[in-house]
């Protein structure tokens, strides 16, 4: 529990005098949630503790938590506990689709980071997607996207070795693969391909997106072109179903 939210409940029971005590109790957990108190996707206090906090019997504050739950503030997860409800951010999937943009349109504040890397042969499928012959030798990266530092996606990107051999070590340094891109002289590009799927993650997936006991995502595996419709990159991005809603651009 934060100083903050114990400083806001401090005279809760002056306060609630003459008014439903579960309200009260709501109304303060909604106060805290709205001044950063307990943040987006982050999991409340447990019921004794709240109870402690408000002087208050714990059917109370699970009547408080009820009604928070009827208008979207906040979700509880049976055997896992209760959260605050994430204003999903919308994601729109067009010609011209970008991780960074599309968070900062939303004013949140973008963020990846590389995980992985390796320099490996095309499968059938990733060569065929990249106009490569298979076998031909690729490079593999690993990245984990932010938004305001929640975990939105893990994404497993391909690229032509031959063309952008160094695309792990310049992407590390600028966490933004269009920046990456850009470095090496592709000056844009665009959507040639999207397919989305519903899934489930991994363990590995489920831990880096803090997944607990929902672990849906979106599967996203999308192909990009170059201003010349050269193939450049393939992905297979993982999605955090609850914190992203798409919307399919024409």
């Amino acid at each position: 529990m934060t100083s903050s939210a114990k400083r806001k409940s401090s005279n809760f029971s002056t306060r609630a005098a003459g008014v439903a005590l579960w309200r009260h109790v709501a109304d303060g957990v909604e106060r805290s949630i709205a001044d950063g108190s307990y943040p987006p996707g982050g999991k409340l206090p447990g019921e004794s503790e709240i109870a402690e906090l408000y002087s208050v019997n714990r059917h109370t504050v699970r009547r408080a938590i009820a009604a928070l739950a009827e208008r979207g503030v906040v979700r509880a997860e049976r055997g896992s506990g209760t959260y605050v409800e994430m204003n999903r951010i919308s994601y729109p999937i067009r010609s011209r689709t970008r991780f960074s943009e599309i968070v900062g349109t939303a004013g949140r504040e973008a963020g990846g980071r590389l995980i992985a890397s390796a320099v490996e042969s095309a499968d059938p499928e990733v060569a065929r997607r990249l106009g490569l012959k298979t076998g031909a030798p690729i490079v593999r990266i690993e990245l984990m996207r932010h938004a305001d530092r929640v975990p939105i996606c893990v994404a497993t990107s391909w690229l032509p070795a031959d063309r952008f051999a160094d695309a792990a070590k310049i992407y590390a340094e600028k966490r933004s693969m269009t920046q990456t891109l850009r470095h090496f002289g592709v000056r844009d590009y665009r959507r040639s391909s999207t397919k989305m799927m519903a899934g489930l993650a991994d363990t590995a997936d489920a831990m880096r997106l803090e997944l607990d006991s929902n672990p849906a995502v979106v599967i996203v595996e999308s192909v990009d072109v170059d201003l010349d419709g050269k193939p450049i990159v393939t992905s297979r991005a993982r999605f955090a179903a609850e914190r992203i809603e798409f919307v399919i651009e024409s």
